[in-house]
């Protein structure tokens, strides 16, 4: 089932998110539909503080959705990570553009480590490790970051951090005009 995305500023994204005591079928049913929010809205990655549950679980795919011309059509590779951790970080840096589905249409540069090492419980509540690089390092890092109450704009200078909020209270008070006026039908 897809969920709405809450849109900063929202109190609820700037929690520090409580870690889930096992992976059972509530968090399994969670995974799903943050899977299905996500590749509705169209992300890479999601929290769920982002959908307004205060728990440490995130769900990732930064596999390619095109295929090359004349390639087969890539398969979706749908990470579910509950307690996510970074257990190691290179120092070599990597900055790239970052989106959020929660802050719709503004991007930025943000420079994090390059590689990270992972733990996390899977969907069936086994533990996983692996090393990711490139977009993935940098989409588990902003996921993660979501769990500890951070966004992405949080590393930008105060004036175009109050700049993007002022567009998405805005933007707020625009979908919920939008919504009143769909009701008054």
């Amino acid at each position: 089932m897809r969920r709405p995305i809450l849109i900063h500023p929202d109190p609820r994204l700037k929690k520090v998110a409580e870690p889930v005591p096992g992976v059972d079928d509530e968090v399994r049913v969670l995974m799903q539909d943050m899977l299905e929010t996500m590749y509705a809205a169209p992300g890479i990655g999601l929290a769920a503080p982002q959908i307004g549950i205060n728990a440490r679980v995130i769900v990732m795919d930064c596999a390619p959705r095109e295929a090359e011309p004349g390639g087969p059509e890539p398969a979706p590779k749908p990470l579910r990570l509950a307690n996510p951790e970074i257990v190691w970080s290179s120092d070599e840096p990597v900055t790239m553009e970052e989106g959020c589905l929660s802050i719709p249409d503004i991007y930025a540069d943000v420079t994090r480590p390059s590689a990270v090492r992972v733990r996390w419980l899977d969907e069936t509540g086994t533990p996983q490790e692996a090393d990711m690089t490139g977009i993935w390092a940098v989409c588990v890092q902003h996921e993660i970051d979501h769990l500890d109450g951070k966004l992405f704009i949080d590393t930008l200078g105060p004036m175009r951090r109050r700049m993007i909020t002022e567009k998405m209270k805005k933007l707020k008070r625009e979908r919920a005009r939008t919504a009143a006026d769909g009701r008054e039908d």
